[in-house]
């Protein structure tokens, strides 16, 4: 007789719940989140649970990692998926826990992709990293609308990372202002340092799998951007369509219409914000540097605004690098500009 096992799955507890292959309920507990308690209330259906189903919450890691590790066939739901039956007037961890195991039994439960555990440390330091660059960019941007609202002066981005915590005395004559200035500084040098120190930490351990190796060919793409979608994507072949992939990367609209009007903008979250903002520094970059990027991104924002002609051209690269990591092959400029 085949079980089917589901964990709904809190901050410090857990529900189990566990069904045989008619939806009869064999067990059902509410445990703390302790993985010898939770590995002691399977065992004794082991030999015959099929699947385990974790619901993809914010520290999943510890509990799949520890089952797939004791030789439990391990499956993450994806909750944004998911639905239960409308007509439904109370629901809790219980139901719920049942419910993941009775949509896996039917096979229909839409599952997230369990990362492989190695590669998980280097790809959450990137994300780390992507969090202080944005950190550093917000303290930028503030210092800069301080330089313009008291002094009607512009200062470039590449002028601010230059200056010292001293700087700020001359800058500002009023000594509370300097030391907001001085602190701002001396918050983006540190960030700047960590940043760094980061990059050079990936770079030393990080290779591009052959899969990934045309990425660098792609213009806006270099070994961080290139490592970044590397470690986000994982297995290219778990996007069946270009259109499933773009998606993901957030590159999509999205919106419920009927009868041609607006209905709502449905789930604009759902997807890999780290593919998205990877995708959209590409942008930024190809506009510089790349003929035909910087023309077809004066075209949209002709039409359009200057978001969404970066928003297009990030979907356009993010089409690119589908076909160039499915099919091995480098970045074809008149086939993406033509």
């Amino acid at each position: 007789m085949a079980t089917y096992a589901g964990i709904d799955l809190h901050s410090s507890n857990s529900y189990i719940g566990i069904i045989d292959d008619h939806d009869q309920r064999l067990y059902g507990r509410r445990l703390p989140n302790d993985l010898d308690q939770i590995l002691a209330a399977l065992k004794p259906f082991k030999d015959t649970l099929e699947a385990v189903v974790v619901e993809s919450t914010f520290n999943w890691y510890w509990l799949v990692d520890g089952l797939q590790e004791h030789g439990y066939r391990m499956h993450l739901a994806n909750p944004a998926a998911m639905t239960q039956y409308s007509g439904l007037k109370h629901t809790d961890d219980k139901s719920d826990s049942f419910w993941l195991a009775h949509m896996k039994r039917l096979n229909l439960l839409p599952e997230g992709y369990i990362y492989p555990k190695h590669e998980r440390p280097v790809r959450d330091l990137l994300r780390r990293r992507l969090l202080f660059v944005k950190q550093r960019t917000a303290q930028i941007l503030s210092l800069k609308s301080m330089v313009y609202r008291n002094l009607s002066k512009r200062i470039g981005v590449n002028r601010i990372k230059q200056l010292k915590e001293k700087d700020a005395d001359q800058m500002f004559e009023a000594p509370h202002l300097a030391m907001a200035a001085g602190h701002s500084i001396a918050t983006i040098r540190f960030l700047g340092q960590r940043i760094r120190s980061m990059e050079k930490a990936i770079l030393k351990i990080i290779k591009l799998k052959p899969e990934f190796n045309h990425l660098l060919t792609i213009p806006g793409i270099g070994r961080i951007l290139g490592s970044t979608i590397m470690l986000e994507v994982g297995d290219i072949g778990r996007f069946p369509k270009v259109g499933d992939y773009t998606s993901y990367c957030r590159c999509v609209k999205s919106e419920r219409l009927s009868n041609n009007k607006r209905k709502g903008t449905g789930n604009r979250k759902n997807g890999n914000r780290y593919l998205s903002w990877a995708y959209v520094e590409a942008s930024h970059y190809a506009t510089r540097y790349n003929a035909s990027a910087h023309r077809f991104y004066q075209q949209k924002t002709a039409r359009t605004c200057e978001a969404v002609a970066v928003k297009a051209l990030s979907n356009k690269l993010a089409r690119a690098s589908y076909y160039i990591m499915r099919d091995q092959v480098p970045f074809d400029e008149h086939k993406l500009f033509r």
